[in-house]
This record gives structure tokens, sequence and C-alpha cells, in this order.
């Protein structure tokens, strides 16, 4: 018999392998300062592509307002307790009303947080009988959810409709022999490749096929869509999409997330999410703070059309100078390079050592063996001046790794 605590020693995952190398630089680096375009990193203020502040309401005066006024009249334990118990208010559920006129959906439930909501509600509407088929490139929250889903489940080619459709005749004729339904699961906006989810062609198929349909749309509330309201409304299907879920911590700059979908749906979601039952409701501040975002969401459309004016010139300038960024139609902007983890690293070490940039690096197992991903996350505080320098700096350290200059045998440590 084995330590439990031996076990995990010796078996550290394909992250945690290189924890004492990257701690602290590459892995739970530290940005400090105002949450803005320029952070400092190590001391040292950077240009910094890392935070998922689309629409720029982080440090918006009216948004800290009215956190800093909510957290002064209630502080930050109240409502006290999970929502079925102690923790409901009229905040609450004025938060759950505007946010189903927004989406066009019947009925909201608010989540306290968006991982564990998404993870639950899988776990809450399918049961042994049901078949689940879902995107391969889906979200780990979503995985984490199938992990708990004790009937069959099939994985579709991502956005491939010809691979979705045998998925659903196999999930189809399973389901009519258990009894249960058939769920598909996707997202609006993959985070990782800036893709949308074929979300018009894939509401289509029911036409062909019965099943509900729950997307995740994390990245695509409050940057896609005319009214910022999603890939759904983006793509004209809204209709079609039976549980719309998105999570307050991209365009809404906070903590928490929603489900929208039909009133029963909504009910039973209430009454049977146990992530939501057994854990605290959102804090006041967070709610209150969140009514004042979807105001400006609603109110200030030039906040996301200054989003897209700094997408656009990033991408197109980025195209322009020969880079691969994938098939991005969003504002997730992946930069693929092919090399190495230690030119990988070594490339990292130049641009936030030397540019004063600090954006995401991807690595295998997130993305395959000799692709170096750097995914920049755009905002509507970003400036042109900071899309030139950036692309520049880029053309620097891709001619570095085209020449080989990143292979080191050494890699330095920052821990």
């Amino acid at each position: 018999m084995k330590d439990i605590f031996d076990k995990l020693n010796e078996r550290m995952g394909p992250l945690g392998m290189h924890a004492d190398e990257a701690h602290g630089y590459f892995t739970f680096p530290k940005l400090e300062g105002p949450i803005a375009p320029r952070m400092k990193f190590r001391g040292v203020e950077k240009l910094t592509w890392s935070l998922n502040n689309y629409l720029g309401l982080a440090n918006h005066p009216e948004v800290m307002k009215a956190d800093a006024d909510a957290a002064a009249q209630f502080g930050m334990a109240y409502p006290m307790g999970a929502r079925m118990m102690s923790g409901n208010s009229n905040y609450h559920e004025q938060l759950e009303m505007e946010l189903a006129e927004f989406i066009d959906k019947p009925e909201v439930i608010l989540l306290n947080y968006g991982y564990q909501g998404v993870l639950s509600a899988i776990d809450a509407l399918v049961d042994r009988h049901d078949v689940i088929v879902y995107d391969a490139e889906s979200h780990a929250c979503i995985i984490d959810g199938l992990r708990l889903h004790i009937g069959k489940r099939f994985v579709y080619t991502h956005n491939n409709m010809e691979s979705l459709e045998k998925q659903l005749v196999r999930a189809t004729k399973l389901a009519e022999t258990t009894g249960g339904g058939v769920l598909v699961i996707t997202e609006g906006v993959f985070g990782m490749s800036g893709s949308q989810g074929s979300l018009r062609e894939i509401v289509a198929l029911k036409e062909k096929f019965s099943f509900r349909l729950l997307v995740d749309d994390a990245h695509g509330f409050g940057t896609m869509g005319k009214t910022g309201a999603g890939t759904g409304e983006e793509q004209n299907c809204m209709d079609g999409i039976d549980i719309y879920f998105s999570t307050f911590a991209k365009s809404m700059a906070g903590i928490g997330a929603f489900i929208g979908s039909e009133p029963h749906v909504i009910k039973f979601l209430r009454y049977n999410m146990r992530s939501q039952i057994y854990a605290k409701s959102l804090p006041m501040p967070m709610v209150i703070g969140a009514l004042k975002r979807l105001e400006l969401i609603r109110t200030q459309p030039q906040l996301k059309a200054q989003l897209w004016n700094v997408v656009n010139s990033l991408q197109n300038g980025l195209r322009d100078a020969g880079f691969n960024i994938g098939i991005t139609t969003t504002p997730v902007t992946p930069v693929l390079l092919n090399g190495t983890i230690p030119e990988a690293t070594h490339l990292t070490l130049d641009l936030r050592e030397n540019h004063n940039i600090f954006c995401s690096i991807v690595v295998y197992p997130v993305v395959p063996k000799g692709v170096i991903m750097l995914r920049l996350i755009p905002t509507a505080v970003h400036t042109l001046e900071d899309v030139e320098y950036t692309i520049n700096a880029f053309k620097s350290i891709k001619n570095k790794l085209d020449s080989g200059e990143y292979r080191k045998e050494k890699i330095a440590s920052f821990a």
C-alpha cells in the first residue's frame, strides 16, 4: 500500500511537473496595480494582453462606485447562506429579471460561480438514461460536468456538423433504448481558438433529430451580437438555444454567472443544482455591481464598438505581418508559432523582459506538440498604439524563433 502523499510527489501532472521552474513567473504570476492595459509584473510595467476585461468595465468609474457603495452598505457577507435557505434578496431577483430580458429568455437563474455552475447544471439536467453529445474542444468545466454523468456520452469533432450528425444518430438510437433524451453541449466562443460554435447549424439539425442544446457563451456575452447579448444573437439563432449559460468573469469583469431557459427548466435547476443549494449566495456587492455592469452594456454600445476597433486592428495587423491567428472570428486572438517548450520559455522571457509585453503562453498538452500559442485578449481600453507596438515586438520574437536563437539548453529558474 502507498501513502497518498507519496503518490502525489511521484505524479505531479503535465503542468505540475514544471512547477519548480515555472512557479511565480510562467505559472501563478502576479500582476499588480489597477486593472488596465499596463500593469506591473515583478516591479516593472508591462503591456498586458491577458485580462478578460473585454469592455474595460473593471475600472469603469460608475462600476467602481457601484461596487464600493454596495460594499459600504452591505459588506461582503450579506446575504448570509444559500439562496434557498436564507440568501435570497430583491437585488438577486432583479438581476435575474434584467438578464432574462437582455438575452431574450423567459427566465434566468443566478449562479455564484461559472465553472461549478456549468458542471452542476449538467449534473442536474441529465440522468443515467440520457445521452450527451459534446464538442471536442469544450471547456474544462464542461468536461468535468461530463465526468459526473453516469450515462453515455459521445464527442464530435470540433464544429464538424458531419461528425455531430453521426454522433446524434448513435445517441438517438441509444436514447430510444434507454428511454432517455439527448443533450448537445457546445460553446458560443471557444476561448483558446477564438472560433465561434456552429450554433446556427446545430440548431438546424433539430429538424432531423430530437435534442436539447446547452451553450456555454462565457466569451460571447457582451462581445458578440448587435446588442452584446451573445453568440446566439450574433448568429440569429438564440431561440434554438435551450439552455444559455454565461459568466460575469469576462465582459462583466466580476464574479458570478447565470443560466437562461424556459420557466420550468429554471425552476428545476433552482431546486436541484447542488452547487447552488449547498453553497453561499452571491454577495450583495457582486449582485449590485453586476446590475451596474449590465446597465452599461445595454446603454453604452460604444464600449463594444471600441473593443472591436482594437480587435480588428490587432487581428488585421497580425495577419498582414504574416502571423497565423487561426480561424478566430471573435476578440480572442491566438498567435500560433512553431517551436518546442524550451523555445517557448525563452520566447516568453524575451517578450516580458526585453519588450515588456505580458500575454498568456500556451503549450502542450493544451495545444499539440510543436505548437506555441500566444493568446491575446484585446479590450476596449487598449489603444491602437498598443496594437502597433505589440505587432512590432512579435515580429522581433518570430525572427529570433525562426533563426533558432531560442534553442538553448539551460532554462532560467524564476522560482
